[in-house]
């Protein structure tokens, strides 16, 4: 092995070691994706950071290198997307980025057909059943008009307070819909639909992939979601960090969720869809409307819950008002971790556990 393949396969598995891991595939085109991407210089620097945030300065001196060398590579690499960085006043931090969700995301304004066909080869090996855990990083959660007012709803599952209740939002384009517009798959759905808070704001303003928006028009996003039939993703937390707006058609997590016969079991929905059948005329407008492929008509619509996620699309487009979206038991609901550090704590011991 030469050194510089010494130096990916380093690299690959330190991506590994990060909470939401890096799956090796038969053929390497993980490998090929991270040619793509790093730099061997950049592909040594960077295995010196970890999930702990940390000055160009702290780095250095725990990995004897020069202060004023690496600070400025450091930052290359984020302005990069290759690692995360933050700012708190006047000081800068780092920190390894994961590759899903974060790399690949974060390379949203770069992408090129060959790089693309890779990620689509190499994505749905992160959910292949035997390597995925129970807390994913995302989960799903109601569109507003799914759920009636009489409907009890925790604060975390309400997309329009997760929007409301943040300080800084930043709107970008979604990689999932870019990246099959550019190989000329697109489905016309809104494409400057993600809407990210907090640090990961700071991050993609500071890097130029979205830009900021105030309350009003981040309400908007959510109502264009609403009507275009979009599944309102957020981070798997109850500080979230961002919410994902995602079609079936093209979002790389749905799309494998949907290959598997049971994604109601891999997702994180503390609802799922129920249909009046006496009310239920079999009209079919529901079947446009689910992401996942979990209704069927015999006469009437039929959910089946094994692969209902409870995005709730189906409910306000119902004619006859026969579909409803219905709490789970509670034994059966998912609290989200506070804060998603925590979330990756958990994502990390269920991988060590398998």
């Amino acid at each position: 092995m030469t050194e510089e393949n010494t130096i990916y396969e380093a690299l690959a598995a330190h991506l590994d070691r990060l909470p939401a891991g890096f799956p090796r595939t038969p053929d390497g085109v993980e490998m090929r994706i991270l040619r793509r991407l790093f730099s061997p210089e950049e592909a040594k620097l960077a295995q010196l950071l970890t999930v702990r945030p940390e000055s160009a300065a702290a780095i250095a001196a725990r990995t004897s290198r020069n202060p004023e060398e690496l600070g400025p590579k450091l930052e290359s690499m984020a302005k990069k997307g290759l690692i995360f960085r933050y700012r708190k006043g006047d000081q800068v931090f780092y920190m390894a980025a994961q590759f899903v969700i974060g790399i690949w995301e974060y390379h949203v304004n770069d992408l090129d057909p060959d790089l693309i066909k890779d990620m689509n080869e190499y994505l749905p090996y992160f959910f292949d059943p035997k390597i995925m855990v129970k807390t994913p990083q995302l989960r799903t959660i109601p569109i507003s008009k799914a759920l009636s007012v009489e409907q009890k709803i925790m604060a975390y599952d309400k997309a329009r307070e997760i929007v409301l209740e943040q300080e800084e939002i930043i709107v970008a384009s979604c990689i999932c819909r870019k990246e099959r517009e550019i190989m000329g798959e697109g489905c016309n759905r809104p494409l400057e639909s993600c809407l990210v808070f907090g640090a990961g704001a700071q991050y993609y303003a500071d890097n130029g992939l979205g830009r900021r928006i105030d309350h009003d028009e981040a309400l908007r996003v959510l109502d264009e979601a609403e009507k275009k039939g979009l599944v309102l993703q957020p981070s798997n937390a109850q500080k979230a960090v961002n919410i994902c707006t995602c079609c079936g058609c093209c979002c790389q997590i749905l799309k494998n969720l949907k290959r598997l016969p049971d994604p109601a079991n891999h997702v994180a929905s503390n609802y799922f869809a129920d249909v009046d059948q006496d009310t239920c005329t079999g009209c079919g407008v529901c079947i446009e409307r689910c992401q996942m492929d979990a209704i069927a008509i015999d006469e009437t619509a039929r959910v089946d819950s094994n692969r209902c996620i409870g995005c709730g699309l189906c409910v306000p487009t119902c004619p006859e008002e026969a579909v409803s979206l219905t709490a789970k038991p509670e034994g059966e609901r998912r609290t989200p971790p506070s804060q998603f550090y925590e979330t990756y704590k958990n994502i990390a011991m269920e991988r060590l556990a398998k």
